[in-house]
């Protein structure tokens, strides 16, 4: 099957790493990952700065590298970074910002709207949200002024989907990721995000999937080919990120 893992991690201890809420999570580096999704056709995918990597962005312009054409990444950088280290970072393929409002470990959420309109306008990154849906009602005032952005693991929870819901409608993409995270079937929900918008949702694998209650496996890719048709699956698997993630 074709896949454009939308949200993956990699974990090289060569680089910083950082307690998060007294986590340190294990080694995946970038032979682990192929290795993990050998089953797949990879056309490319999105790696994402987790809680433990902190402000250290060097390790992914080192996995860009490693991983080469049609892999991008997601920061987390703090506002004050210098435009020297942001140009670095554009050059390197890094497209979008993230922000942890989940767990913490990112830049504060003070700054989300100025920092994502900046990069947006420089460099036309988009913003990444890891953030439980149910939080989506307090930020609204704040999200509805960035311009582009996603949210990571179907919002998480159960409460607060009309809020997620809401979003897709204005465009934003949904993350079909962390199966092993969420608190509802990720199935209906799927479906009710397709249904809105057949190009809001974006499937990634989690890997390795961190402090998540059931990690990812070839069960998860399963149960979303045994639920949409191969048109939907093609937007869902690969052709939605691929188009969120590429640059102009």
């Amino acid at each position: 099957m074709k896949l454009f893992d939308a949200h993956f991690h990699i974990i090289n201890p060569q680089f910083p790493l950082v307690e998060n809420n007294g986590y340190l999570p294990p080694e995946f580096v970038t032979k682990d990952y192929l290795q993990a999704t050998s089953a797949y056709e990879l056309v490319g995918g999105a790696v994402v700065s987790g809680s433990f990597q902190a402000f250290d962005q060097d390790y992914l312009i080192d996995t860009l590298s490693t991983l080469g054409d049609g892999f991008v990444g997601v920061a987390n950088i703090p506002h004050t970074m210098s435009e020297l280290e942001l140009a670095l970072l554009n050059k390197a393929n890094v497209v979008a910002v993230r922000f942890n409002v989940k767990r913490g470990g990112s830049e504060k959420l003070e700054h989300i709207e100025q920092l994502s309109n900046k990069l947006y306008e420089e460099y036309g990154w988009h913003t990444e949200l890891y953030i439980d849906s149910k939080d989506l009602k307090e930020l609204k005032p704040v999200l509805q002024n960035i311009p582009k952005f996603s949210i990571d693991h179907l919002g998480l929870s159960k409460e607060g989907l009309d809020d997620l819901y809401f979003w897709v409608d204005k465009g934003v993409k949904i993350k079909a990721t962390g199966f092993g995270r969420i608190n509802f079937d990720p199935i209906s929900v799927m479906k009710r995000i397709h249904q809105i918008n057949p190009h809001a949702l974006l499937f990634g694998t989690d890997l390795p999937s961190t402090r998540a209650t059931v990690p990812f496996s070839d069960k998860d890719v399963q149960l979303v080919s045994d639920n949409f048709s191969t048109d939907d699956l093609e937007k869902i698997m690969y052709k939605n990120a691929e188009a969120w993630y590429h640059r102009t």
